[in-house]
């Protein structure tokens, strides 16, 4: 099934999403999904299901540090995962919308 996407890359319809079509999404930002990704992956889906939104990087970079530690919850770390801009790139893949207040 072709990805209907958003001028921004993220899924036009969040229903859409799931472990196939996150591949996909993983695919078009030129990263290979791991264990470690899928961690990050979930955790901020479970995030947008409780808050209805996208963190932007400092909330989502808290979170992560809240929900799996501190040596998982930091830039760096999450830089390795996600370049350029972990909480867009993951939020993309995630299936969510576009995180608030990221350019």
């Amino acid at each position: 099934m072709p990805l209907t996407l958003d001028k921004d890359g993220y899924l036009t319809n969040l229903d859409d999403w799931n472990t196939d079509v996150a591949n996909q999404l993983a695919t078009l930002e030129g990263i290979v999904l791991t264990e470690p990704h899928w961690e990050i992956i979930h955790t901020l889906r479970a995030f947008y299901q409780q808050y209805e939104l996208a963190p932007s990087q400092r909330p989502f970079v808290k979170h992560i540090a809240n929900t799996l530690g501190k040596d998982k919850g930091n830039s760096i770390y999450l830089m390795t995962l996600f370049p350029e801009s972990p909480a867009r790139v993951a939020a993309r893949i995630a299936g969510l919308p576009r995180p608030t207040n990221c350019f």
